[in-house]
């Protein structure tokens, strides 16, 4: 275990944010991960998982602790199911992918989302109809303060649409280690609901679609709208889908009646994110280094050298201009930090 200084973090977030780490060190396993929490010398940390889902507008000033646990183990399984942990450190693409090899079932609406798995329930990642909680069975952390090993249920998790306890009053006190997925060997719950992927099954004549083919059609939709971060900076979906009530959705519908919506309950109603974006005029713009993908509104893009303020300011104009045009107010989905 090493601890490097002034580490350039260009390579460890997706958007390619130039920042640098007055400490960095990398750890591989649970004992370096408390031996590094208990070392009093460095007070302040910054935990650092794939860098997917974050957005950096200054340099970190403290010890970043970049979390690369490896590591995937069946834990049990029966005939028709099968119980799997997979370490934090475990890329979440390459984990879905995995699954699909072995078969197992639940998470492959979940292809080619950006990150790493320890950071999937904090989020509550989801698409195309399926969350993360679908499949969710426990998390193993560190609590910080302590350097104590807690499990974490699904229902300590608290989910909420792309929210957790990790994200309210457990944030930043707990490092996940390690997650526990119970998928299907066999009478997969399909998902195909979502109008993108029955097109796509469709063009390729596929009725009776396997596990292979729905991730297969996630992933050529999401390639056709979102960029590779290898190639232009992003953290996929800059902002989540709002939430509006029964009322505004009324008085929304009577000013938009073209307007995209999902009926969530008698009295939600989800609004797309990037619909919205896109009737404001931002869709393909571009501000210096600094843009809105041309694909797909909801995706804020790096052409090179733009600063995370350079993002985050472009991040508040859009959220501006849509709560005036619209009245809604959109909430980033990624952390700024």
């Amino acid at each position: 275990m090493q601890i490097e200084e002034n580490k350039s973090l260009k390579d460890y977030n997706t958007f390619g944010i130039a920042c640098s780490a007055r400490y960095f060190v990398e750890i591989t396993s649970i004992e370096e991960l408390k031996e590094i929490l208990a070392n009093q010398n460095y007070t302040e940390r910054f935990i650092l998982g794939g860098g997917s889902n974050m957005l950096l507008t200054k340099d970190i000033d403290a010890l970043v602790i970049h979390v690369n646990l490896k590591g995937i183990k069946i834990i049990s399984e029966t005939d028709t199911h099968v119980t799997l942990q997979a370490m934090a450190g475990e890329n979440w693409h390459e984990f879905v992918q995995f699954c699909i090899q072995e078969n197992y079932g639940g998470i492959e609406n979940l292809s080619l989302i950006p990150g790493n798995v320890g950071t999937a329930p904090i989020q509550n990642i989801g698409a195309y109809g399926v969350e993360l909680k679908d499949v969710f069975v426990s998390c193993n952390t560190v609590e910080i303060a302590s350097t104590k090993e807690q499990e974490f249920t699904k229902k300590d998790c608290n989910f909420g649409y792309r929210n957790s306890i990790f994200k309210n009053e457990a944030k930043g006190k707990y490092i996940i280690t390690s997650v526990t997925f119970q998928l299907t060997k066999t009478n997969h719950n399909l998902n195909t609901d979502y109008g993108a992927i029955q097109q796509n099954l469709s063009e390729k004549n596929i009725e009776n679609p396997s596990i292979s083919d729905i991730s297969e059609a996630v992933i050529a939709i999401r390639q056709s709208k979102l960029p590779d971060p290898k190639k232009l900076g992003n953290s996929g979906s800059f902002f989540k889908n709002p939430i509006v009530g029964s009322e505004k959705f009324k008085q929304f519908k009577i000013d938009n009646p073209d307007a995209p919506y999902y009926q969530l309950s008698p009295s939600e109603y989800k609004i797309p994110a990037g619909w919205l974006i896109e009737q404001a005029g931002f869709k393909g713009k571009r501000y210096d280094d600094a843009g809105v993908h041309k694909n797909q509104a909801l995706v804020l893009v790096n052409y090179g050298n733009a600063s995370g303020n350079d993002i985050w300011q472009l991040a508040l104009t859009i959220q501006q201009k849509v709560k005036d045009q619209f009245g809604i107010f959109i909430e980033p989905e990624v952390n700024v930090f």
